[in-house]
């Protein structure tokens, strides 16, 4: 390049004088834009090509060299601070992330099974998810029946955990229980179990970690005090750090706020809020920074927005160091320990399969973000439990990642692209931001207490509705490209009642079989160990579950008096359920009349004429369940009409052009409306000095590429009576 060329300030494509690039000239940024715009023939540019998010980040078409240059972290190395291009100086190189695939069988007996089977195939850690009867601290015989089962194994007493762990080397492989608010009385059951086996404790490693503020976000309320909770989880800190080094007991969730809808910066920003208030809370129980943030595991939700997902998990590095070093951490304590699950939220009941292709990019985005474990959620979750063939699919998306795309090599895939450091860089500020409100307002709890996480969610999820009722946000095989011929996958629910009679009977046996004698004494200690809330609390609720004390009779012990929080939850949703059930609804309306709602199109003139607006309205009307009755067009306005009437269709569609409209329309309508004046008449497209014409002629309603298919078609249902009588 001339020197001339050198001095210029535009961003340059390339700054290279060797060899054949001394040949070329530099392409400055003004010189690729102008090319641009003069493609969009007056377009706007920065409607066209730049792309919006939910984040409130402005996505640019292409990024440059300067973009990335006042960065300090794009200078930084794997394993050093800011950790953000990965946690350890080698990345995967010597150890890959951790295959940590949720098991959600309801027995014991049925998740032993599963378990043992898919650690000898490849899944690195045992991860358990208990059910809503143990996570709200009840025994299977005391709760509710369809709490026992629901969601994850039902554990009530060392034997079902002993049950549950049979023939599978604990000492060998990380668990990581998902216990909620009662990891204590959890992990009380998991140490009596490996005493009986005469495992060392200190080859345990994994996470029996509490995340009492984010049950709170999820359901609402909890099953004690919050600083009850904060009592039990610096005992389990301290006490695992003396007993089990390898294990962690302190866990910040993301889910609720991601399946509610949330976006990547209020993940981030929930996140570091609900971190910072358990490190405060725990600092003030006498632990110090550096023996508490190992303890921590974070557990993030990747949707289907890659290259946000991947600048999300980087800049979740980026934010912890900086949190840990306002704290006096040391270098080793600003590593985050990152587990990543793919979303729930981006997964659809129809064309199931597709999951699979979603859950891949999402475990791509984990790996590319550096998550040091990961959970693949099976195709059918949404559906039905995963059976065995689901769970290896989901399983092997991961290990062919590793093994077969060779992802785990170079360290830090993404470094340096210019796009995602800026990107990094964007979403870390903003959620700083965020971060810094909801400190001002007194921390996480306090804020959700407030209603302020749900209201902030809740913008967002009506965004995303609105964005998904217009088809902006596509689903495939759901809001966009329909499969109405695919056989649904075959229902497989657990028995909720017979999970609970099969377990009950098991803790009669076992209660029947204990010293009364010697677990009164032991429940006692409990109780008196429950006023220090050191380690001496967990220590007490082992030797509790060691003389037959159920995860109920433990968790009774550890309530106190004080008030247990009830707030706002924040709700659970999927961004396809609403097309789902308009998809559910046409299918009830064919079981009661025997077929679907129909929509004729009135397709006028040759092929070429209105092929494209009668794809459109295939398309459109399918998404809903309809059945669209097609044809290759008709020559004459007489036999549009006549073949639409005769189809017993109660929608007809017109498609054709905006140029023949004027000439077609009016005569068309008017012969449907007189000879049925109940049919629903559509037009294809929106011309805008013909609609008032178009209506009083009989036009009912017009679709186009603006429209809110959603509305539009629950609307039509409601109008022709299909009605969906589920959720």
């Amino acid at each position: 390049m001339s020197k001339d060329q050198n001095q210029n300030k535009e961003p340059q494509c390339a700054n290279v004088d060797v060899g054949l690039f001394a040949e070329f000239s530099g392409v400055t940024y003004k010189q690729w834009r102008d090319a641009a715009e003069q493609t969009l023939k007056g377009a706007p540019f920065e409607k066209k090509l730049v792309t919006k998010t939910y984040e409130g980040i402005d996505l640019q078409p292409i990024y440059w060299q300067e973009d990335i240059e006042t960065l300090s972290h794009t200078a930084s190395f794997p394993g050093k601070i800011p950790y953000l291009r990965h946690r350890d100086i080698l990345g995967y190189l010597l150890e890959p992330w951790r295959v940590s695939q949720e098991l959600v069988d309801a027995t014991p007996a049925l998740l032993n099974q599963a378990a043992r089977n898919d650690l000898e195939r490849g899944q690195t850690e045992l991860n358990v998810l208990l059910d809503q009867a143990a996570l709200a601290g009840m025994d299977a015989d005391a709760a509710k029946t369809q709490q026992v089962g629901k969601g994850g194994v039902s554990i009530s007493s060392s034997e079902d955990m002993a049950k549950m762990l049979e023939d599978i080397a604990i000492d060998k492989a990380p668990i990581y229980l998902q216990a909620g608010a009662v990891a204590l009385p959890a992990l009380a059951l998991l140490i009596s179990v490996t005493k009986d086996r005469k495992i060392p404790l200190d080859k345990l490693s994994g996470c029996v970690g509490m995340d009492p503020l984010a049950v709170l976000a999820d359901k609402g309320a909890l099953p004690y005090s919050l600083q009850g909770a904060y009592d039990m989880m610096a005992a389990l800190t301290l006490w695992a750090k003396k007993n089990v080094p390898a294990l962690q007991t302190i866990v910040v969730q993301t889910h609720p706020y991601h399946n509610g809808g949330g976006n990547s910066v209020q993940e981030l920003a929930y996140a570091m809020a609900t971190a910072v208030e358990y490190v405060s809370e725990m600092l003030s129980r006498g632990i110090s920074i550096d023996e508490i943030t190992p303890r921590i595991r974070f557990s993030f939700s990747v949707g289907s927005k890659f290259f946000m997902e991947v600048a999300k998990l980087r800049a979740a590095r980026l934010l912890w160091t900086q949190i840990v070093q306002a704290f006096g951490g040391q270098e080793e304590a600003q590593k985050m320990h990152m587990h990543v699950c793919t979303s729930l939220w981006t997964k659809t009941v129809y064309d199931p399969y597709v999951n699979m292709l979603r859950t891949t990019t999402e475990a791509f985005s984990g790996i590319m973000g550096g998550a040091n474990s990961i959970h693949v959620g099976a195709f059918d979750q949404v559906i039905r439990p995963p059976d065995e063939f689901s769970r290896r699919i989901a399983r092997n998306i991961q290990i062919i990642l590793e093994k077969e795309s060779k992802l785990g090599v170079p360290i830090d895939q993404s470094g340096g692209s210019w796009y995602i450091e800026k990107l990094t860089d964007e979403v870390a500020k903003k959620a700083w931001s965020v971060f810094q409100e909801l400190e001002a307002k007194g921390g996480m709890s306090k804020a959700l207490k407030e209603g302020i996480p749900q209201a902030q969610i809740a913008k967002v999820a009506a965004e995303r509705k609105t964005n998904i009722g217009h088809r902006r946000d596509i689903f495939v095989g759901t809001n966009m490209y329909p499969n109405l011929g695919e056989t649904p996958l075959p229902p497989r629910a657990v028995d909720h009642e017979a999970v609970q009679e099969e377990q009950s009977e098991q803790l009669a046996r076992f209660r029947a079989l204990r010293d009364e004698k010697k677990l009164k004494a032991a429940l006692g200690m409990l109780a008196a160990a429950k006023k220090t809330a050191g380690e001496e609390l967990v220590a007490a609720a082992i030797a509790a579950a060691q003389a037959g004390a159920t995860l109920g009779d433990i968790a009774e012990k550890l309530r106190d008096d004080a008030v247990t929080p009830k707030i706002q939850a924040i709700p659970c949703e999927r961004g396809a359920e609403i097309f789902e059930a308009l998809r559910k609804a046409a299918e009830q309306y064919q079981t009661k009349t025997g077929s679907r709602p129909k929509v004729f199109l009135a397709n006028m003139g040759p092929i070429p004429q209105h092929k494209a607006r009668a794809d459109f309205s295939t398309g459109f009307f399918e998404t809903g369940g309809f059945e669209v009755i097609k044809n290759d067009g008709f020559p004459t306005v007489e036999d549009a009409a006549k073949a639409a009437l005769e189809s017993k269709a109660s929608l007809v569609v017109i498609c054709s052009t905006d140029d023949t409209y004027p000439e077609l329309v009016p005569p068309l309508a008017k012969r449907i409306k007189e000879a049925s004046p109940n049919v629903t008449i559509i037009l294809a497209g929106y011309p805008v000095d013909h609609v008032d014409a178009f209506k009083q002629a009989g036009v009912d309603d017009f679709i186009h590429m603006r429209a809110n298919c959603y509305e539009m078609l629950r609307k039509l249902q409601e109008k022709k009576g299909v009605a969906y009588n589920g959720k």
